[in-house]
């Protein structure tokens, strides 16, 4: 009897070990079936980004030798949730984004981005020349524009600097919005959808070749601290000799011509430094000393 059972569960183990060599197997990672996809969250000009995108897929698929594609997210928290998912592995994060994405999924920092011999930024808030706002104060009441509760320099900073004079960014404006991207927020104080904005510094030239007079009629109220720049993620699980290569692509990509142009179409970026998580050691103090916790600010606005 004792026989017959351990027949029986051989059996099992060899029909079970027959099925799972039949079973259809995942096609390697950078090939034509299963490419190496990167995402981009949607900061600016959804075309420039896509053009600027793809340019940089195919050339840092040359340099891998994999087949890389291109992911535009149509929010900051779609970029994240499509690392943890495994739909993308590379990731062109901003600060809080990337923030929320090591937290949640353990993605990791392998590049910062350069604007100005820069890794740092600052955001600012932005008003009509001719609203009559002439402080923070003057915002109560106010109708706001917002790039996305998953921006730096578009939401957090700017909330931290109305926090600290005197106006709370969560009840003393008449009405918030949600704009999508720096450039719409611009264009949003501009036309007097919104009577006051927050973006990047500085975030109207991305608009200016439409609307030439937008330095004139949109001016800059206030600046924030300084923030990390953007950066370039990758997924925990992916190798670590993959994850070096991507990282000394990149860099190598930097420094040609095809790919200086590529990263300033995508995000007006000058070039690329390699760091780690550490760079954001500042900022985490930072917004720690603020009073916030990650949690609370990727909550939608109100």
């Amino acid at each position: 009897m004792k026989r017959v059972g351990l027949l029986i569960a051989i059996g099992t183990i060899v029909f079970s070990l027959a099925l799972e060599a039949c079973a259809p197997q995942k096609p390697p990672l950078g090939s034509e079936q299963n490419p190496l996809v990167m995402v981009f969250v949607p900061s600016g000009e959804s075309e420039e980004i896509k053009r600027g995108g793809e340019q940089l897929a195919q050339l840092l698929g040359q340099k891998l030798n994999m087949k890389v594609t291109l992911n535009l997210a149509s929010s900051y928290a779609a970029a994240v949730e499509a690392m943890g998912a495994g739909q993308a592995q590379i990731g062109w994060l901003n600060t809080l984004s990337y923030l929320l994405a090591h937290e949640k999924y353990g993605v990791e920092v392998i590049l910062a981005t350069v604007r100005f011999k820069q890794t740092y930024y600052t955001g600012q808030i932005i008003v009509r020349a001719d609203s009559g706002i002439k402080s923070i104060a003057d915002l109560k009441g106010k109708i706001m524009c917002w790039v996305d509760p998953l921006s730096t320099s578009g939401y957090l900073m700017p909330r931290i600097l109305l926090k600290a004079n005197g106006v709370d960014p969560d009840k003393d404006f008449a009405k918030t919005v949600n704009a999508g991207s720096h450039p719409n927020v611009v264009k949003a104080v501009y036309n007097g959808d919104c009577d006051a904005g927050a973006t990047y510094v500085d975030a109207r030239g991305t608009v200016e070749k439409d609307l030439p007079d937008v330095k004139e009629k949109v001016v800059v109220l206030a600046t924030t601290a300084k923030i990390p720049n953007d950066n370039v993620s990758v997924v925990k699980d992916l190798p670590q000799d993959l994850k070096a290569k991507i990282r000394q692509a990149l860099l190598e990509i930097a420094q040609s011509e095809e790919g200086k142009n590529a990263l300033q179409t995508v995000y007006q970026i000058e070039g690329l430094q390699a760091v780690d998580d550490s760079f954001y050691d500042e900022f985490r103090a930072q917004l720690s000393a603020s009073g916030y916790k990650l949690e609370d600010l990727v909550k939608p606005a109100k």
